[in-house]
């Protein structure tokens, strides 16, 4: 009787067995793309401008940006950390840019006010939705309230610059200069309500025609 012979093990496509006999190569199911954590946050804070912090969910988040939320606790520990990250990439720059202004030489007291409120308008454009946020803020939270209180600290530079101009005769003293403050960043954040990137002027044309508009009305 003759000997007879197994058949050759079919190939596993899916385990990869029979990959030495020829099959076809191992298929990887290939997941959504991940977020490094400077996306993460540019990402987060869209949504939170567009949702609402206090109606937007770590899942709400998650399923905006096509991730995990374990993808999103990789980078940070709580929905409050990822506001206080998206709050703060604004609110520094503008302190950056406002602090700079203040400290510059060789120039008037006015010349450093309309320095440090053009350079305000440019930041606020840049980060966009982050200063949006840092203003729709209300107290609600540790990290709210400390983001009110940076917000204070920058009106509190722009006031004292405001002071000098007025003591040195650059500005008008018929107003306070804690007025002169409110109004001048009053016409500055209004520019979250309507400015999107697809607007057709540059960020400086912007900064320029905002400066010029609110201290033409002001200067002595």
């Amino acid at each position: 009787m003759p000997k007879t012979t197994s058949p050759a093990p079919t190939p596993d496509l899916d385990s990869g067995v029979g990959a030495a006999v020829g099959s076809a190569p191992k298929r990887t199911r290939r997941g959504r793309p991940g977020y490094d954590r400077e996306t993460l946050i540019n990402k987060a804070t869209e949504v939170f401008v567009s949702r609402g912090y206090d109606g937007t969910s770590m899942d709400t988040v998650a399923r905006e940006l096509g991730i995990t939320k374990s993808a999103i606790y990789h980078h940070v520990k709580s929905k409050e950390e990822l506001l206080h990250l998206a709050i703060n990439r604004g609110i520094s720059a503008l302190d950056s840019a406002v602090e700079d202004e203040r400290q510059r030489t060789g120039l008037t007291a006015l010349e450093r006010l309309r320095a440090a409120v053009h350079a305000s308008v440019v930041i606020l454009i840049e980060y966009h939705h982050s200063v949006t946020l840092l203003l729709r803020v209300r107290g609600n939270s540790d990290v709210e309230r400390e983001a009110l209180e940076q917000r204070r600290k920058i009106d509190d530079k722009i006031r004292v610059l405001v002071a000098a101009a007025i003591e040195d005769g650059g500005l008008r003293s018929d107003f306070t200069p804690g007025l002169i403050t409110r109004l001048l960043f009053g016409m500055v954040n209004s520019i979250t309500e309507w400015y999107r990137p697809s607007y057709p002027v540059d960020p400086e044309t912007i900064a320029e025609a905002v400066t010029s508009m609110a201290f033409n009305g002001l200067e002595a």
